[in-house]
């Protein structure tokens, strides 16, 4: 009991970690559900023409990003905070800081999730358009690609916002 006070209530070290695992969790689910979609168009188009497999695995590869990216925000959290580390940074936190960064992990992860599962909505389309037309894969690789500016939007916004509640969170502790 003494530690779920210690890291919900006197300091934000448990909202915290708690926002980056749910950034990290819902885009690697995210990505799973992405490229699943996109792996089963695509093993039905390498069924009968599998020369296109390289075509057909870079665009099933392409909803995997938005695992990587709530990885990389994890680590910038873990790193930003002093949770990696210097401990004794981490418990400057404030449970309101701690709090603002587990709702901005939390929106990041939804935007992932979302946005791979779509990703692989449209890589499925693409592998369509590489299987009927071979020549077409560069304009089939922009499609799903433009559904991946949102996740990269999501991220650099999430680590604005990181940055912008530890220097705000900093300044706000100190008396």
């Amino acid at each position: 009991m003494d530690l779920l006070k210690f890291y919900f209530m006197d300091s934000g070290i448990g909202w915290t970690v708690l926002g980056a695992m749910i950034a990290l969790s819902l885009g690697g689910v995210g990505s799973a559900w992405g490229i699943s979609i996109a792996a089963g168009q695509g093993a039905g188009v390498l069924s009968e023409k599998p020369n296109l497999f390289g075509k057909v695995f870079l665009l099933i590869l392409l909803p995997g990003t938005q695992g990587l990216y709530g990885m990389v925000y994890a680590f910038l959290v873990s790193s930003f905070t002093g949770i990696a580390g210097d401990m004794t940074r981490a418990q400057t936190l404030t449970p309101g800081v701690g709090i603002a960064l587990a709702f901005v992990g939390g929106l990041l992860g939804v935007v992932l999730m979302m946005s791979a599962k779509y990703q692989g909505e449209t890589a499925a389309a693409a592998i369509n358009l590489v299987a009927k037309k071979e020549d077409q894969f560069g304009r089939g690789i922009i499609l799903p690609a433009l559904v991946e500016t949102y996740a990269v939007f999501g991220l650099l916004v999430a680590i604005l916002m990181l940055n912008w509640l530890i220097v705000a969170g900093a300044t706000i502790a100190v008396p």
